[in-house]
């Protein structure tokens, strides 16, 4: 990168940090330290509740995804606006009412102390981790991209998040938020501007591209248990998801809890739910447009280059080499098809479109043969290597082709997505840890100022196991779905114990402790035997209905527990 790029980088998230610490670092009890003296107004609320669920992971993962499998995975937020109006209805009235610092306060108050405590370990559990990979997903591609030190990236990152989140709390994240959100679209925005800007088409003979590629299949009707994204997975098995990541876990929760009122905590959230969606689609446009500008200017065969560089300098690297001839070449027919196909709509004849259709197809596959041959170069030369590109996609385009400057602020997108999520994630597992575990089953009668430390202490001592995890992680198959996934195992156990207490009042905590034990157990059972089956019996189910599972299977064995102790 130029000088302008590392000034423009360096000074966003310098900015940032700073200007969170300086807002916040007066804060003296805590109420304020956890609950942001309830000064957010709806707005701040909507682009916190945003800016904590858009991790970098969205900006590297998401136009990565539409470059590969199209807009398909858009599909996964069809549900998000009814899951934002149920708990705006259902689940907030009730926190306000009984001002809680943790959502898992309720659950004592509706059953007992063992029930909410499983409930704030199996949140801990999972958000631990996953703010490890949120770390560790951005930088693993930006040290990659950069040519730094892994571990150093990890540090850096989670250092500047640890700092302003420790000093002002919950106030400090939502207020660097708005900020991020800014730095975030703003620059998405104008990268996807001067992507359709490079293309040596028109936006209309985009447009054609891509939908004769199957890049614009938004919505899928066909009903496929294993499919991850269609309409009915986004309408059902991803509502349960929402309904449990915005209703039960405290990174959302927190950021809804600091509203001035009841009223601006559901307009906040319901500004998210509306929101979301465009947001997702301008990012899954960009990397479609990013797809077409590829299809007339050569891609690289791998976009990891990190990679390919390592290749060129081992022994095989003569088989790259002819490799690559045999990628130009390809690449080059493609493209004069594609001119040809292009002439074809312009003509309005339909059946050469049909057949240059297919044509381009088979350039595809043959495409994707000669990708597949090179990866296995790659791991021949290093069994340990990465060979999953998709991630990289994006940030290899703006590397490659955008002007200086606008390299530095895409980078600062990235980063600022990190530490945005990230602050999130460590003030909510602070707070659980002091709120539902130290406070109330460790040591109880201390004074706030104790437990205000206790909280700063928390937060720290998760970032910095953030770090340490996110230095020791590995790449999973898609940094989105990795993210996913890992809410999915226990998100639906965890929404389950919530909707019997807010809507099965005859359940008691005994049956409901129990029924959430065996929810999680049979949840772990169907992924890790998922496609392998068990006693002869194979299914084959995608990770989003696990919350569905999840949640069913506690409402059901909790009732069934619940007629047995009557018995």
């Amino acid at each position: 990168m130029s000088l302008i790029d590392w000034i423009v980088l360096f000074g966003t998230l310098g900015t940032i940090a700073a200007y969170g610490v300086y807002k916040t670092y007066q804060q003296n009890s805590l109420d304020s330290y956890l609950r942001g003296k309830h000064s957010m107004n709806w707005w701040t609320i909507g682009l916190s509740i945003m800016a904590t669920q858009a991790s970098a992971i969205t900006f590297l993962s998401t136009p990565g995804q539409a470059y590969e499998d199209g807009m398909r995975f858009i599909q996964f937020y069809f549900g998000l606006p009814l899951a934002m109006i149920i708990i705006s209805v259902s689940f907030i009235p009730i926190y306000y009412k009984l001002k809680v610092y943790t959502a898992y306060e309720y659950l004592e108050n509706r059953f007992d102390l063992k029930t909410r405590t499983l409930a704030a370990l199996l949140f801990i559990i999972q958000r631990g981790l996953a703010a490890g990979i949120t770390i560790y997903a951005p930088a693993i591609i930006l040290s990659t991209l950069l040519g730094w030190n892994l571990t150093w990236t990890n540090i850096l990152i989670g250092t500047l998040v640890i700092a302003y989140t420790v000093s002002g709390g919950t106030e400090a994240v939502s207020i660097t938020q708005k900020q991020q959100m800014a730095v975030m679209m703003g620059g998405m925005i104008l990268a996807g501007i001067i992507v359709i800007q490079m293309l040596p088409i028109s936006f209309q003979e985009a447009m054609h591209v891509a939908g004769k590629m199957d890049r614009l299949n938004m919505v899928n009707f066909e009903f496929d248990l294993a499919d991850r994204y269609n309409v009915w997975s986004g309408m059902t098995a991803a509502v349960f998801l929402f309904l449990s990541y915005f209703g039960t876990d405290q990174s959302q929760v927190q950021r809804y809890l600091s509203g001035q009122t009841l009223s601006q905590s559901r307009m906040g959230l319901i500004m998210n739910g509306f929101l979301k969606i465009p947001m997702q689609f301008v990012i899954l446009f960009i990397g479609v447009m990013v797809f077409v500008f590829y299809q007339f200017y050569q891609p690289p065969v791998v976009f990891n280059k990190v990679q390919t560089d390592k290749l060129r300098e081992s022994e095989y690297a003569a088989d790259f080499e002819l490799l690559e001839e045999k990628y130009t070449a390809n690449f080059d027919e493609s493209k004069a098809t594609y001119q040809e196909l292009l002439s074809a709509i312009d003509r309005k004849d339909v059946a050469s479109e049909n057949q240059i259709q297919q044509e381009l197809k088979v350039l595809k596959e043959e495409q994707k043969q000669i990708r597949d041959e090179v990866k296995e170069l790659i791991v021949t030369n290093d069994p340990v290597a990465e060979t999953r590109d998709t991630d990289y996609v994006f940030m290899r385009f703006v590397m490659d082709n955008l002007p200086k400057g606008v390299i530095g602020l895409l980078f600062a997108v990235i980063f600022s997505a990190a530490m945005s999520s990230s602050a999130s994630e460590l003030n909510s597992l602070g707070s659980t840890s002091t709120i539902d575990l130290y406070k109330r089953s460790i040591k109880k009668n201390a004074s706030d100022k104790h437990y205000l430390h206790s909280s700063k202490f928390f937060t720290a001592f998760w970032g910095v196991g953030a770090i340490l995890f996110a230095t020791y992680a590995s790449l999973f198959e898609n940094l989105i779905q990795a993210v996913n996934l890992l809410g999915s195992l226990f998100y639906g156990t965890i929404l389950g114990i919530f909707i019997v207490g807010f809507f099965m009042k005859w359940i008691k905590g005994q049956a409901v402790f129990i029924a959430a034990l065996g929810s999680q157990a049979l949840i772990l059972l169907i992924h890790f035997r998922n496609g392998l089956g068990l006693f002869d019996f194979v299914w084959n189910i995608g990770f989003l209905w696990y919350n569905a599972i999840g949640c069913l299977a506690v409402m059901l064995f909790a009732a069934i527990g619940q007629l047995m102790v009557k018995k």
